[in-house]
């Protein structure tokens, strides 16, 4: 894999040399932008407005926006001397159960490697301890020109560092959360059926949205029929449809 940052992990006096590396990849199936009068591809170009021209990607740079609309360049140079500590280091600010973090505010994943021979006691020792006292490290670093808060956790011997939201990034609920109460009977059967459906395997589970989509586009292009799947109606009987599913759980096992 190629490192996408490097540095290092600071812990009390422990300086730990590592290089970070994406840890997901999603597949997904892109739709393109067409012009509908006659299904043409639709470009997007760069185009200066004070010059009125396109520009070449080698004329490309960015710029914050000041308050009086002026545009202030800013260089990679510039970005490389950014005065954050975080750039180069992600900063261990304490442990905590790993519990204690709410998973929605949990964002993007990378493996952690020691970078280089020195570096694998102390990453090997960080790793074993984590995962034997249940904690997690709470971090923050610089990546991807944004400073974040960070979650430093072990996973199959090796450590992963999840960056999280800040806490103004997540919304509350609000009001959303239903008010209808439940039968003492609707929930020990609600639990019956959590039960007898423990269990999920990760490598059965199939992304459909592919094969839904060739069969649109088959069906579109005039060389197959677009047959659609039953829909799910809401329940009327709330207590019929949990024994309903109980005993059609209780068949599949």
């Amino acid at each position: 894999m190629r490192a996408t940052w490097s540095g290092l992990i600071q812990f009390g006096m422990v300086a730990l040399p590592c290089r970070l590396y994406g840890a997901t990849e999603e597949h997904s199936v892109r739709l393109h932008e067409i012009h509908t009068a006659d299904g043409s591809r639709v470009e997007h170009r760069r185009f200066c407005r004070a010059e009125g021209r396109e520009i070449p990607a080698e004329e490309l740079g960015r710029g914050f926006a000041m308050p009086d609309g002026r545009m202030v360049p800013i260089t990679a140079e510039d970005l490389a001397h950014l005065p954050l500590p975080t750039k180069r280091t992600i900063e261990v600010l304490g442990f905590v159960p790993a519990q204690d973090v709410d998973p929605i505010s949990y964002s993007r994943p990378y493996y952690v490697g020691p970078d280089g021979p020195g570096a694998e006691q102390p990453y090997a020792l960080l790793v074993e301890a984590l995962a034997r006292t249940g904690y997690v490290g709470i971090a923050k670093i610089a990546i991807r020109s944004r400073e974040r808060p960070a979650v430093l956790r072990p996973r199959r011997g090796v450590l992963v560092l999840h960056t999280l939201l800040w806490e103004d990034e997540v919304r509350e609920a609000g009001d959303i959360a239903p008010s209808a109460p439940v039968t003492d009977r609707e929930l020990e059967l609600a639990e019956v059926l959590i039960r007898e459906l423990v269990g999920v395997e990760g490598r059965e589970l199939q992304d459909e949205y592919a094969h839904a989509l060739e069969q649109l586009v088959e069906a579109k292009a005039g060389r197959g029929e677009l047959v659609e799947p039953e829909e799910a109606t809401p329940v009327v009987d709330l207590m019929a449809a949990l024994e309903e599913s109980v005993r059609s759980a209780r068949a599949k096992r």
